[in-house]
């Protein structure tokens, strides 16, 4: 199996690689999903090269500044993306938080859960001593998934004055 030169993880059926700008369609469609936007929030990209930005100011600023980012998930073998997971240092959290989303064409194949389990390893690796996840109150598919991944619920609050109050999980790594 050869190794993609942005790999950065790898698991059975997935390969999680650094986001570049020729990412960007993939940015468009996810931020655009409907589920996205209920559970994740409108992220206001709607052109490719607004999606451009966002990698450029998000992923690719965070892994330069931080050593680590959110990951494209690809299939290992056939290198399909299948949505995002990694890791984000938010300026309104304390700790490093896990975050995902995945295309609605690849959900229910556990590709979350896997992707997910394997930046916890990461983040033990990168020498993170905890790690935060935030969801919507109402994303069963994603509470499950932190209490599967061994996150406890530790209470809610908003990241922002005036914003919604979010489900807050931590863990000890």
């Amino acid at each position: 199996m050869r190794r993609h030169p942005l790999e950065v993880l790898r698991t059975e059926r997935l390969r999680l690689r650094l986001v570049d700008t020729g990412d960007a369609p993939v940015f468009l469609e996810l931020f655009n999903d409907p589920a996205f936007i209920e559970h994740i929030g409108d992220r206001g990209v709607r052109t490719l090269d607004a999606a451009v930005k966002s990698i450029e100011d998000g992923p690719v600023a965070m892994q330069r500044t931080r050593g680590h980012s959110m990951y494209m998930v690809e299939l290992a073998e056939e290198g399909v993306p299948v949505g995002l997971s990694g890791l984000v240092k938010r300026d309104t959290l304390e700790d490093v938080d896990i975050g995902y989303a995945f295309l609605p064409r690849h959900r229910g194949r556990g590709y979350a859960f896997e992707a997910a389990r394997a930046v916890v390893a990461h983040a033990r690796t990168l020498g993170i001593p905890r790690l935060a996840a935030i969801t919507t109150p109402g994303n069963a598919a994603s509470i499950a998934l932190l209490l599967r991944l061994g996150m406890r619920f530790e209470g809610r609050r908003a990241l922002a004055a005036g914003e919604p109050e979010l489900n807050l999980y931590g863990m000890a790594l």
